[in-house]
């Protein structure tokens, strides 16, 4: 049955393989489930209505990710949505966050048509192939960035923005062990190496009283506190269209490259460089988002993190419906999912992160106007920690620089009109 249903053997893989991929993509993401619920209740939200339904949207959009499109690609409530959710929306602008779930809800709308529409693909198939590398490794020097502040080894800095944390706690140290270890055990092809060196790190740190393990079983909250309780009327306002825009472009852009960036590293691109099976990625995402808004959370996106189970040999759905269990069992065993803390996790997003970069090295770097896009979108998001930021850059760049170079005949008009969009979200918005 999971044959016929995932086409285990045409990609190459098997039933062990996935599962392993699918605990290994959720022991890197489960973050989410503690993070999410800590960032909306500053918006004035019920903490543990946002706990159960951010596993409920991260538990849903990943089962249709795996069954209805495929991919070992798993959804949760987005970070930086979040916070834009919180800190811009609700304390920034003064909205309820009934509201803010409102205008949620209706980019999520707009997410289903143009993912029924062949527009999104249209725009996401547009993404010129050098540009589509740098977003791959972009998304790898973001992961890196992530991860080494999830360590304690990068911190901020009021005069240089970031410096060296304090190495002699044992969380770096733990983390560093981490890497090592999941680098060591990957050069000698142990398999399910990042899920070991995961747990490893997360027993050394309890037994050495580092984290604590905070138990395993405990009954979920109440849902009622946040279902339903988007303010669709309240977000149609003429003043609101901004900010359902900015959910709907943040959005747009973030998934096109999570999805590019993820395929290319699984190999599941096609001879021309696009995604198969890409509507059906697209309508998985449009879906959850809709879905986390009735339950009472932000946007719901595609993980980058989903590249760690693809390094652990997932490629198929089967991947994502694993993800998609473990997401609703920590419902009734949050206490456990969170005794894996986040020094633990750190070292498989650097280890992805070493993965992803290397696709650089398939730019033609003999021609400028593919190169200077290129490292542009590559270093601007990690700098700017925004996936959809380091895109604008590319897009921008990529068509000035062609255009004024003499080769405006070798970018399209979708490149173009997603250039102008750029700018004006940048300038206007």
């Amino acid at each position: 049955m999971l044959e016929r249903l995932f086409g285990l053997s045409e990609h190459g893989t098997d039933v062990r393989r996935e599962v392993i991929a699918g605990v290994t993509t959720f022991l890197t993401l489960a973050y989410i489930i503690f993070v999410n619920p800590n960032i909306l209740a500053a918006a004035g939200m019920d903490k543990g209505a946002v706990f159960v339904a951010t596993c409920l949207a991260a538990a849903l959009g990943t089962a249709i990710m795996g069954l209805y499109a495929n991919y070992p690609v798993a959804l949760a409530p987005g970070m930086g949505l979040n916070a834009y959710f919180t800190y811009g929306v609700v304390l920034g602008m003064g909205h309820t966050w009934q509201v803010a779930l409102g205008a949620v809800f209706l980019s999520g709308l707009i997410f289903l048509v143009l993912s029924i529409l062949p527009v999104r693909e249209w725009i996401i198939n547009a993404i010129p192939r050098s540009l589509k590398i740098a977003i791959s490794a972009g998304i790898g020097l973001f992961l890196a960035i992530i991860a080494l502040k999830n360590a304690g080894i990068v911190v901020d800095h009021p005069a240089t923005l970031v410096s060296l944390g304090n190495l002699k706690k044992p969380e770096p140290l733990l983390a560093t062990v981490g890497f090592l270890a999941i680098a060591i055990l990957t050069a000698r092809r142990i398999p399910g190496a990042i899920i070991i060196a995961i747990i490893g790190v997360t027993v050394i740190g309890v037994l050495s009283g580092v984290s604590e393990n905070t138990g395993v079983v405990s009954m979920p909250p109440s849902l009622g506190p946040t279902f339903m309780q988007m303010d669709i009327k309240g977000a149609l306002n003429v003043g609101l269209v901004a900010i359902v825009f900015a959910f709907l472009f943040v959005d747009l852009f973030d998934t096109a490259g999570t999805l590019v960036g993820l395929a290319h590293r699984a190999g599941l691109l096609d001879e021309n460089g696009r995604l198969p099976r890409l509507r059906k990625a697209l309508m998985a995402d449009s879906t959850a988002t809709i879905a986390g808004a009735m339950f009472g959370t932000s946007t719901t996106t595609s993980y980058i993190e989903s590249a760690s189970g693809i390094n652990a040999g997932g490629r198929t759905g089967l991947t994502a419906v694993v993800v998609a269990l473990l997401f609703l069992a920590c419902l009734f065993l949050s206490p456990l999912a969170g005794t894996i803390p986040a020094y633990a996790t750190a070292p498989a997003l650097l280890f992805v992160a070493c993965l992803m970069v290397r696709g650089l090295s398939e730019i033609d770097w003999d021609d400028i106007t593919d190169v200077a896009p290129a490292v542009i979108t590559a270093i601007a998001m990690p700098l700017t920690f925004s996936i959809a930021t380091g895109i604008g850059f590319g897009f921008i760049s990529y068509v000035v620089i062609k255009a004024l170079s003499g080769r405006a005949d070798e970018t399209g008009p979708a490149v173009w009109v997603l250039a102008g969009l750029f700018v004006v979200k940048f300038v206007v918005l």
